[in-house]
């Protein structure tokens, strides 16, 4: 608050105790501001080093996955996203069984602003993928405390359920037949 030159008069947001020179009630929270302050100095150090980390978990997370399964597909830039984000579609596997076989790990269908709901991310359409792939995507999202040995367990279990729902689906056999599933002309039971 300027007393000089030109002087600044402001009107207290809520009245009571008096403290701050008559300008806020109540005491300051010492312990929450230097709390965050010194988290914004540890994130400043550490910033830079901790996206590369996570960067190369994410890759590594994304080479295991399509060097394991066919027919998965990329959400998003290869290259221009978060760090810590890996958001993929895997072809004739519904996204919510998948969930189901892989309960031990915490991912999600579609974005976060639809988790709640059945339907396809808006956003993974937006990107222009058809509606069958985006029922199918799975986003992972990598942070501070994951370590190589998460990854390459998250990496093995997925690979083996994604296989397992695969045997089960009519659809991924027609397909790796070379059948067009757009083609097919299906019958009402």
């Amino acid at each position: 608050m300027r007393s000089k030159g030109p002087r600044v008069r402001l009107t207290p947001q809520m009245d009571g105790g008096g403290h701050e020179r008559g300008m806020r009630s109540g005491t300051l929270n010492v312990t929450g501001t230097s709390t965050s302050a010194r988290r914004a100095k540890i994130a400043g150090d550490e910033m830079l080093e901790e996206n590369r980390r996570l960067r190369e978990l994410r890759d590594k997370l994304e080479a295991g996955i399509f060097e394991r399964l066919d027919e998965v597909y990329l959400n998003g830039h290869p290259t221009e996203r978060l760090p810590g984000n890996l958001n993929v579609s895997f072809a004739y596997v519904e996204g919510e069984s998948l969930l189901m076989g892989i309960s031990d790990i915490a991912v999600s269908s579609g974005s976060a602003c639809t988790s709640a709901t059945l339907e396809p991310s808006y956003v993974i359409r937006a990107l222009g993928t058809d509606e069958e792939l985006a029922h199918s995507s799975i986003r992972f999202g990598l942070g501070r405390f994951n370590t190589e040995e998460e990854v390459d367990y998250v990496t093995d279990r997925v690979s083996k359920e994604v296989k397992r729902l695969r045997e089960m689906s009519p659809l991924y056999e027609m397909a790796k037949e070379g059948i067009d599933l757009k083609s097919v002309q299906w019958k009402a039971a």
